[in-house]
């Protein structure tokens, strides 16, 4: 109940308790007309003996004043307000708005809220077990992730004993036999252990012999670079690969004889899979099976590029170009159509 209501039944009750005691004053109002009521009777028996419509309506009035002191009576009875319990509800009320206030909420809210801070501590008081499942939790995880890594490291490390001989065996045609190439893996600290394993997995090389083996992206020259994951290409197509591999002059820094085994290895690589290359190798250029020509030119000042495919006759001159310069000899031609026929 709102403190106005309070004070509007409070005032309701004052009102009655005024209206009993005005009642009961000098005997009563009843009281009094039943006075004199009797006063009447005498005075009418002394006279003619005729019942007098004054007397009646004062017989009247002494019922209905009855009947008014029930009725008031009864309500005050209801409501009567005790000075003590409207402190008490006005000191609640003043309570509830100042806690509404502090967590900056309506009075209807704050019912919910009490929930919310009775969950909260039931979980702080309840903390120390949770914390407990969550090790357990945390624990029985771990253990499970140790043993797949493990499981996982020893397959990978007998899958780098196979790729090792692999790619050694993909080198020697490459004119990179002297060269040794491994693959080391090494387990990780527990703060870098991922979702792939704990185990760290480099490439190392040494490109002559006797000399200390080092990552392969360190060593290796750019020639040697390339050819290096043409090997790498050529093992992991036959585990599965994409389904087209693009090489960007795969043969940079290397010529003669090694060019010839770039050529070869990506004809090789392309039995399996669909192999672009952009070269300027002409050894490397005839291994393929179909060429194209792209070109650079200037039309209405601006540039425009140009990819044809070149039939038989046209490929045989363009890798006659790529062999002798501008001037195209017999002897490059022939020198390309022995490269194309292989």
């Amino acid at each position: 109940m709102q403190r106005s209501d309070l004070m509007h039944a409070e005032k309701i009750a004052e009102a009655l308790r005024d209206a009993e005691k005005a009642l009961a004053e000098h005997g009563g109002v009843e009281n009094r007309i039943r006075s004199a009521t009797r006063a009447v009777e005498r005075v009418i028996e002394k006279a003619s003996g005729k019942r007098d419509p004054g007397l009646e309506s004062l017989e009247r009035a002494a019922i209905e004043m009855a009947e008014a002191q029930v009725v008031i009576n009864s309500v005050a009875g209801d409501l009567d307000m005790d000075p003590a319990g409207l402190e008490v509800v006005e000191e609640r009320l003043f309570a509830l708005r100042a806690a509404a206030r502090k967590h900056k909420c309506e009075v209807a809210g704050l019912p919910k809220l009490l929930e919310s801070f009775v969950a909260r501590l039931k979980a702080v008081e309840e903390g120390d077990r949770e914390i407990e499942n969550l090790r357990a939790a945390a624990a029985e995880a771990r253990e499970k992730y140790v043993t797949h890594a493990k499981s996982l490291s020893q397959k990978r490390k007998a899958a780098a004993l196979e790729m090792d001989r692999a790619v050694m065996a993909e080198l020697e045609p490459l004119k990179l036999g002297a060269a040794k190439f491994t693959t080391d893996i090494k387990e990780l600290p527990d703060e870098s252990w991922g979702p792939h394993g704990f185990d760290r997995v480099a490439f190392l090389i040494a490109t002559n012999p006797g000399s200390a083996a080092g990552p392969l992206i360190k060593i290796a020259s750019g020639g040697e670079l390339s050819r290096f994951m043409l090997a790498l290409k050529v093992v992991l197509a036959k585990a599965g690969s994409a389904p087209t591999l693009i090489f960007d002059e795969v043969d940079r820094g290397v010529g003669g004889a090694t060019a010839d085994a770039v050529g070869e290895g990506l004809r090789r690589l392309a039995e399996d899979l669909q192999v672009l290359v952009v070269t300027h190798s002409p050894q490397v250029a005839a291994a393929g099976e179909a060429h194209w020509n792209i070109r650079k030119s200037e039309v209405n000042n601006a540039t425009v590029t140009s990819v044809d495919r070149l039939d038989q006759e046209e490929r045989t001159e363009e890798i006659a170009r790529m062999l002798s310069g501008a001037s195209i000899t017999e002897e490059a031609r022939a020198a390309a159509l022995s490269l194309i026929e292989g």
